[in-house]
């Protein structure tokens, strides 16, 4: 039994190191992922640090620190999130920018083998989603792009 609460002591007199490490590897995670969650996590062993200099036990600074880590995840990063995200450019680029772009088959369009050329110049080969041939000439839309060939529907416009 002595040895146990030699532990417990010991546990006691240097958690303050336990949630600085805690702070600092949150803090180096956040850095690669730039996702707001491992800095609202660091803000909680923050909180479960201070506790620890006010004098509460261990267990306590764990319950304490979890349950403020959570309401900062939940109340804190969305309104982070929102405001980082505010600026973007709304614009489609690269590959979402494709999708349901029309353009015109150049050769008969089949799953296995075409060409379109589409509205904003490109020329993709293509395959449909369907069994059924679109002819040549025929207006098409983007549905998908797999690797270098867009997935395409006739389109009855």
């Amino acid at each position: 039994m002595n040895d146990v609460t030699t532990f417990v002591e010991f546990i006691d007199q240097w958690a303050w190191i336990g949630w600085l490490v805690l702070i600092a590897a949150f803090l180096v995670i956040e850095m690669l992922s730039l996702d707001f969650t491992f800095l609202m996590l660091s803000f909680g062993a923050a909180v479960g640090l201070i506790t620890d200099l006010v004098g509460i036990p261990v267990w306590a600074q764990v319950i304490i620190a979890a349950a403020a880590a959570g309401l900062f995840i939940l109340f804190i990063r969305p309104p982070l999130l929102r405001r980082l995200h505010r600026g973007e450019d709304p614009t489609k680029s690269n590959v979402d920018a494709l999708i349901d772009l029309r353009g015109l088959a150049q050769q008969e369009i089949t799953q296995v083998s075409g060409q379109v050329k589409l509205s904003n110049g490109d020329t993709w080969t293509a395959r449909t989603a369907s069994p059924v041939a679109i002819p040549a000439g025929a207006a098409i839309a983007v549905t998908a792009i797999h690797g270098a060939t867009a997935i395409v529907r006739p389109v009855n416009d």
